[in-house]
């Protein structure tokens, strides 16, 4: 307990937040909810119960040098937010999953800061993906247009397993991407990519390049 204490310490001040604060709601998720979730001072979660996992999940406290202290992190979890392993939100972050809405995240990776999660529906993000800052994934358009031969379609989200996301990249609905892809930064992409380990970019985004690696 005392060591655990004492990295909590050390985090806190790395993130430059507040020990007492971030321990105190440490110690009362862990006694209320079972959860080990340690969270920076400008965190708001409402729906914590509907926050399904057995590890570590850091929410604000990861030290990134273009966060600001006064960021704030809201997160809104109407539905499930499942988290398979240890795991980090950068701070900032918004999150908003409705009533119906399951998000599944896998083990390793992160979420960079000020990235929104806007979900209505689905979204699977597989392991060890890298999401950087102020990405948008949006399941939803929230309005109908009805047109001679409309389809229906599936609006989950599909990420595969070690995929980085860059910068400002917009993931809409229905949109699956494979294992071991990149996304450019600000890229919109919508839409089914399902050849592994390639480049995806632009707006509308399409394949840029094959057969790569990244590490």
């Amino acid at each position: 307990m005392i060591k655990d204490s004492y990295n909590i310490y050390k985090k806190c001040k790395q993130a430059k937040s507040v020990f007492l604060i971030v321990y105190g709601k440490y110690i009362y998720y862990r006694a209320r909810y079972k959860l080990n979730i340690l969270a920076h001072q400008h965190t708001t979660v409402i729906g914590i119960k509907n926050i399904n996992t057995a590890h570590r999940l850091n929410i604000g406290v990861q030290y990134i040098g273009f966060s600001h202290p006064s960021d704030k992190t809201w997160m809104n979890i109407k539905g499930v937010l499942a988290i398979t392993g240890n795991y980090s939100i950068g701070r900032g972050c918004r999150f908003d999953i409705g009533e119906q809405a399951k998000v599944t995240i896998g083990c390793g990776g992160y979420i960079n800061v000020n990235t929104k999660l806007i979900i209505m529906h689905g979204l699977k993000i597989g392991d060890n993906c890298a999401i950087a800052w102020g990405c948008e994934f949006l399941d939803e358009d929230f309005h109908a247009i009805d047109y001679k031969g409309r389809i229906e379609k599936n609006k989950n989200i599909i990420i595969g397993n070690h995929v980085w996301i860059g910068a400002e990249a917009k993931i809409y609905q229905g949109t699956i991407i494979a294992d071991g892809c990149v996304i450019a930064s600000n890229s919109v992409v919508r839409g089914h990519f399902t050849e592994k380990n390639t480049i995806i970019g632009g707006n509308p985004a399409k394949v840029i390049k094959t057969q790569i690696q990244w590490t």
